[in-house]
């Protein structure tokens, strides 16, 4: 009984910190720079080829988080993306949360990337954010990093584009890191709506590695648990 509810508290332990808190994965950039990230997972998508036109009528760059089933669907849409000006990264082989794998499935999870085998880092973000007492480890020994957001486009929602556009206008700081989604029919009016808004304040949307993003700190971890959990 001790046993399982240590293991309980083991893997709840391991999700909060890991994606709540985000201790030790890349968050946000510099707060005291021009730059924001817009970042699009779960794709590619029949939409993406949309998102792209947005994008380049904004003169923006973003950072794309593919996923492995997607890939196979839509090969030439990953040479699409590929052979853009944006960052291509790793949404997972499944997009399935990490405490519903198993621990070798997670390795494969981890382990699989649309650029794998080229040089630089590459960048995973786990589906949901999720994390399992193995996440970490396995990140680690397979030399990926784990990019988190600050920010929540909620495009998976019921709620309109405006409404969408002007919440996470709201929260949108200097260097924050914008989660949306590639997929969903809102989001390419919401990505209009960010980027006029972006550029009326005077900032700039580039990739992850442009912006850059920066480890997640004690400070910036307890903010972060503050904002899920304590409003």
């Amino acid at each position: 009984m001790l046993a399982a509810l240590g293991l309980l508290a083991a893997t709840v332990l391991a999700d909060v910190l890991g994606r709540a808190a985000g201790w030790g994965a890349l968050g946000s950039g510099p707060r005291n720079s021009d730059r924001v990230a817009l970042t699009f997972d779960d794709g590619p998508s029949p939409r993406t080829p949309e998102l792209l036109t947005i994008l380049e009528r904004h003169d923006a760059r973003a950072t794309f988080f593919v996923t492995a089933p997607a890939c196979e669907t839509a090969p030439g849409l990953l040479q699409t993306l590929l052979n853009s000006r944006h960052q291509i990264e790793a949404h997972g082989r499944w997009h399935r949360h990490a405490l519903l794998l198993t621990p070798w499935q997670e390795w494969a999870q981890i382990g699989w990337h649309p650029r794998a085998g080229q040089a630089g880092p590459l960048l995973y973000r786990p589906p949901y954010g999720g994390h399992s007492p193995l996440t970490r480890p396995l990140t680690w020994l397979a030399g990926r990093q784990i990019a988190l957001w600050d920010v929540e486009g909620r495009d998976w929602t019921n709620a309109d584009a405006p409404t969408l556009g002007q919440q996470a206008l709201a929260r949108v700081r200097p260097g924050s890191v914008v989660l949306l989604h590639d997929g969903p029919a809102v989001t390419p009016e919401l990505l209009t709506l960010l980027l006029g808004g972006l550029e009326e304040r005077g900032l700039q949307a580039v990739t992850l590695a442009e912006l850059p993003m920066r480890r997640i700190g004690l400070r910036q971890g307890l903010k972060r648990v503050w904002a899920s959990y304590g409003g």
